[in-house]
């Protein structure tokens, strides 16, 4: 399965900070907000990834990610000139999924929890169609709404809807099987001029083939796209990581722990930075105890 972050939206719920650099690029604690969607995709084991983000924008993730190596993992870049949706982003990217499985994560979209590597990968490996995730909300009519039948199964949609029909949204992200291509370019733009991704779900659903996982009360799903859920996703990061000792979206982590990198690797490249919070941590994973380093290096052992 290939990888897929829709990087391309202007941001504009985020004026002005996001007028000088793509809101995707901005700070979400101590790391860019883009490593947190591709922690999720690194995951699941997916090492083809395409960023898909604006012209202006562009060299800026390129600047940042590279081509991926440093990660263990291959990245391409494609740019949407024009922003026509979420779906728009299986038609501008056809030619680089040639006909593969897909997984798409929205770039301001972040996911922590325990299980997040085992859901990811469980929707990877039993897709048989289209798998995305519900998330129970008090404000659903923010978000695509899913409705199920007694026995849990999705038996409908609706985008941003008045009069929710439950409380479950679908999240930014989403597994599709190698149709997705082609259904897209079936969709017709929605009254904002977009191709939804609900529109593209609902397709699934209505072959039959759309799968709904629910995440639990271990799993907390943030969209930060507004100035509130930025400084709580943020806070957020940085409570979880206080306590548990352990760093959310870390995708030097996540690249040794699959053996996409060797800690050589990663220890040649983290060391070229300043000593910080985030280097302390990646040199400690790697097993290299920073306190007795820099004593070493004042003669203090």
């Amino acid at each position: 399965m290939k990888g897929i972050i829709l990087a391309a939206g202007a941001g504009t719920r985020l004026y002005p900070v996001s007028m000088p650099i793509s809101k995707v690029l901005l700070p979400v604690y101590d790391k860019p907000m883009v490593y947190y969607p591709l922690s999720n995709l690194m995951m699941g084991g997916i090492r083809d990834i395409l960023v898909i983000t604006n012209e202006e924008d562009d060299p800026k993730f390129r600047k940042l990610l590279g081509d991926g190596s440093q990660f263990g993992v291959h990245i391409d870049y494609l740019i949407q000139y024009v922003p026509k949706g979420i779906s728009d982003a299986f038609i501008i990217a056809e030619e680089w999924i040639d006909g593969d499985d897909v997984a798409l994560v929205l770039g301001d979209n972040i996911f922590c929890g325990p299980e997040m590597q085992s859901l990811i990968r469980s929707a990877i490996e039993e897709n048989e169609g289209a798998t995305v995730f519900g998330y129970r909300v008090d404000d659903p009519e923010r978000f695509g709404v899913v409705e199920f039948d007694a026995d849990m199964n999705a038996i409908s949609i609706e985008e941003k809807p008045k009069k929710p029909k439950s409380n479950y949204a679908v999240v930014g992200l989403y597994f599709y099987d190698g149709k997705a291509c082609g259904l897209a370019k079936t969709l017709v733009p929605s009254d904002r001029g977009e191709l939804e991704i609900t529109d593209l779900n609902i397709k699934y659903m209505e072959e039959g083939r759309l799968k709904v996982k629910l995440l639990g009360d271990d799993v907390r799903w943030l969209d930060a796209g507004t100035f509130d859920s930025l400084l709580e996703a943020g806070n957020f990061i940085k409570d979880v990581q206080t306590r548990t000792v352990k760093n959310v979206g870390c995708p030097e982590e996540i690249a040794l722990k699959n053996g996409f990198v060797t800690k050589e690797e990663v220890i040649e490249r983290i060391s070229k930075f300043k000593d910080n919070s985030y280097q302390i941590y990646v040199k400690g994973i790697c097993g290299i105890d920073t306190l007795k380093t820099e004593q070493s290096k004042n003669g203090i052992l």
